[in-house]
């Protein structure tokens, strides 16, 4: 099995690889049954089946393009308050999934959303232009609902809506309290995702068609599949195929045959040991 990160995305340098890190049947049987060992009946594993756990970030992006001036002005946070926020408390929302299961969740104010919404980002893509940034002016905000997509669906989720002055789009940042929030798990150190993302076959149940990375120098030898009564991990087998290769990373999808469908267990990826998510993968 071959390990490698998105941001290898981002780089094309010549390397020389040098060695076979192929995974036999017996290694990825062991590395499974470590990972099921270690994900089922954790605190991981129950927050992610019912607690609140957002796999994309809080500030909910509209899906219609943002002028340039305002998508840099928003990602280093150039806000100013031109208008009297909302000084009430929003009471406690409850939440539905699309299978049943509720959940009641504390919410924030609009003061605590917007000073969380114009917020700058620890690292900066894309700086203000020489001549500044033009203000995003905030002149409204309410109180409304957002889909968020979650590790157990999707649902609507209570969020302040917040308005700026010559900006048709809305910015909305999700309003749970943060003490209700379980962040999305991270890889352990040396431990590398590898399947990103899952779909599911029509009119074959028991087949999955996952997304995963490999080497542009590495050969494909199939996906392979362990199982359990509550969890299936699965796992691409890779090996370098030799000479001098660049070390961008290719995605590509290959499927997986299981013993029975998928149902409501949880699948996990063989690399990380983490949650495979059924679409397309949330951004790290």
């Amino acid at each position: 099995m071959r390990t490698l990160v998105w941001p290898l995305l981002l780089v094309m340098v010549l390397s020389a690889c040098s060695s076979n890190n192929r995974m036999s049947p017996e290694e990825f049987q062991g590395r499974a049954r470590e990972v099921a060992g270690r994900w089922h009946g954790s605190e991981a594993d129950r927050t992610w089946r019912e607690g609140f756990v957002p796999l994309w970030g809080l500030n909910v992006e509209q899906r219609k393009p943002m002028p340039d001036w305002v998508r840099v002005s928003k990602h280093n946070g150039v806000f100013v308050l031109d208008a009297d926020l909302p000084t009430n408390s929003p009471s406690s929302r409850r939440l539905r999934w699309p299978a049943g299961s509720t959940m009641t969740l504390p919410l924030v104010t609009a003061a605590a959303a917007y000073a969380e919404l114009s917020k700058a980002p620890d690292f900066i893509e894309e700086e203000c232009p020489p001549k500044g940034c033009i203000p995003l002016r905030v002149t409204h905000a309410e109180l409304g609902e957002v889909p968020v997509i979650t590790s157990r669906g999707t649902v609507q989720v209570p969020a302040w809506h917040f308005r700026a002055k010559g900006v048709k789009e809305r910015f909305s940042h999700v309003a749970v309290h943060p003490s209700a929030i379980t962040p999305r798990p991270v890889p352990r150190k040396n431990e590398y995702e590898e399947v990103m993302a899952f779909e599911l076959v029509p009119g074959t149940p028991r087949k999955l068609l996952l997304q995963y990375g490999h080497g542009t120098c590495d050969r494909i030898h199939g996906a392979r599949a362990y199982e359990t009564a509550e969890l299936v991990v699965v796992d691409v087998d890779t090996a370098y195929d030799g000479g001098i290769c660049n070390v961008m990373l290719a995605i590509a999808r290959i499927n997986v045959t299981l013993d029975k469908p998928l149902g409501d267990r949880i699948l996990l990826d063989s690399g990380t040991g983490l949650p495979v998510t059924r679409g397309v993968p949330p951004p790290r």
